[in-house]
């Protein structure tokens, strides 16, 4: 299981935080599991969220650049791609995740990314923090984001 080795979620104060979460729709029971664990996750730190739903992860990196650039202070995109017959899941993966990665470096402001990119529904739905699940890729992302920007917040801090 790709989850062996993780880090612990540790308490982060993330009041004053406020996070845009920027869902892809596709693959619905999937992406809703995504979407409740980083809400989750989002209320347990103290941050606070505004969900902006997009049709699917190639919108991914535009709606969320634009959510950073409005003013939200960290991101968490959330996407499932599953891999069909076509090269499909190839470009739509390669285009989110670049995508999402210049975002961050363009805005200077945290991306959680929870694309995750699956050969089946199973292992979807085995990483969505669901009751028999083993991971919860929707929580571990929201706190990747919020965490950094709570060391990006010290940091600036302390240069001033």
């Amino acid at each position: 299981m790709s989850g062996a080795g993780a880090a612990e979620r540790d308490d982060v104060d993330g009041r004053g935080i406020r996070v845009a979460v920027v869902a892809g729709s596709w693959h619905a029971v999937i992406a809703d599991g995504l979407l409740q664990g980083a809400l989750r996750e989002i209320e347990r730190l103290g941050a606070t969220p505004t969900v902006i739903p997009v049709p699917g992860s190639f919108e991914l990196p535009v709606v969320t650049k634009a959510a950073l650039d409005a003013g939200a202070d960290a991101a968490v995109a959330l996407g499932v791609i599953i891999r069909g017959g076509t090269p499909h899941f190839d470009f739509v993966s390669d285009a989110a995740t670049s995508g999402l990665t210049r975002v961050a470096l363009d805005t200077g402001k945290p991306v959680g990314f929870g694309v995750l990119t699956l050969d089946d529904e199973q292992q979807g739905i085995d990483r969505v923090g669901f009751a028999d699940s083993k991971e919860d890729k929707g929580a571990e992302a929201a706190h990747a984001a919020i965490a950094t920007a709570v060391t990006l917040r010290g940091i600036r801090d302390s240069a001033r």
